[in-house]
């Protein structure tokens, strides 16, 4: 296995960041310490990545990632895959959460002025193109994940046709009284995905039933994507026993995992009183037994670091704008309807 920048911090006894200034002739590091991390490296052989050598020119050695202030098991999975696609480029990570319009746009004014980071990752907010515009004019690299700008790099995940993927799943299962737990249609993604489901539901000649659409509240916590709003739209909807969807899209895994409690507490379960597709694929989807549309959360995150690479080292110049398609993984909670 070739030696790695941990072995380097870890025979040091310091940082990776600690290391990555040492090799990068930071001015923010002792001259002892970094003459004895030099030593190290050279004892040990080690070879940096040969395009993070090309990045020398880079003056702080910074990325500034952009998220929601909410963290749900979305941004954590995606975080772990920019943090881990960083130190591959021996890049420190700065985290920036915004939990309002204005504050992204006073930060992102700072980062064109001050230039405190080498370039930015903006996840799941959406840039006027004000600021597009600004970022293109000073050459300052940034990529949007999660959300789109027509002038920007983005990825993003086919939110629309999974939605309708998801909904066809329920259709081919032999469901007619199909109903939807979304989050608020302020969100970029709830919007696409409603969309979707409508579609799905409007090609197979069924009757979209408005009592059946249940939208979970956006708090000062969180953008609706939670357990708790799952839950609550859950229990909202069984309130009619009278006339109950029999297959359910959820919008994401985590508002699944809190309407299957609330099913539980009626004595109710999924598939055999409701049949339940959601999206994401997080890590407790699998334990759930969600049938559910996979994102790859922690893919995207390393893929939108390597562009961002790309552009420091002057090679993303085009346009780059990667569209990803989920994947329907099929588990126990959607069973075909039986007509007994």
């Amino acid at each position: 296995m070739p030696v790695t920048i941990y072995d380097v911090a870890k025979k040091a006894g310091v940082g990776i960041g600690t290391v990555s200034r040492a090799l990068n002739n930071s001015p923010q590091i002792l001259p002892e310490t970094k003459a004895r991390i030099l030593q190290i490296a050279q004892e040990l052989n080690y070879q940096p990545h040969a395009l993070a050598q090309g990045l020398a020119r880079r003056k702080t050695g910074t990325i500034a990632v952009i998220v929601p202030f909410f963290l749900t098991y979305f941004f954590i999975e995606m975080l772990k895959g920019i943090q881990h696609e960083l130190t591959q480029y021996q890049y420190d990570l700065i985290l920036y959460s915004v939990d309002q319009k204005e504050k992204l746009n006073t930060f992102l004014k700072r980062t064109l002025q001050e230039k405190r980071v080498d370039g930015v990752l903006l996840c799941s907010l959406s840039i006027s193109t004000h600021f597009a515009e600004k970022f293109i004019e000073a050459g300052s690299p940034i990529v949007l994940l999660d959300t789109f700008h027509p002038l920007l790099d983005s990825i993003t995940i086919e939110n629309e046709l999974g939605a309708y993927q998801a909904t066809l799943q329920l259709i081919q299962a032999g469901h007619r009284k199909i109903g939807m737990i979304n989050a608020p249609l302020i969100s970029r993604p709830a919007r696409l995905r409603y969309k979707g489901f409508k579609k799905a539901l409007l090609d197979a000649g069924i009757e979209f039933k408005r009592k059946y659409l249940m939208i979970g509240p956006r708090t000062d916590e969180s953008d609706g994507f939670t357990r708790e709003a799952g839950y609550q739209a859950m229990k909202q909807l069984l309130t009619n026993d009278s006339d109950r969807p029999t297959g359910l899209f959820i919008s994401s895994d985590i508002q699944a995992i809190g309407a299957i409690q609330a099913l539980q507490e009626q004595q109710l379960s999924s598939p055999t009183n409701m049949s339940i597709v959601s999206f994401d694929d997080i890590e407790l989807a699998e334990y759930f037994g969600l049938t559910t549309m996979r994102q790859p959360i922690y893919e995207m995150g390393k893929l939108a670091v390597q562009r961002l690479v790309e552009k420091l080292s002057a090679k993303g110049e085009a346009v780059f704008q990667k569209k990803i398609i989920p994947e329907l993984i099929i588990r126990k909670s959607c069973a075909i309807l039986s007509t007994h």
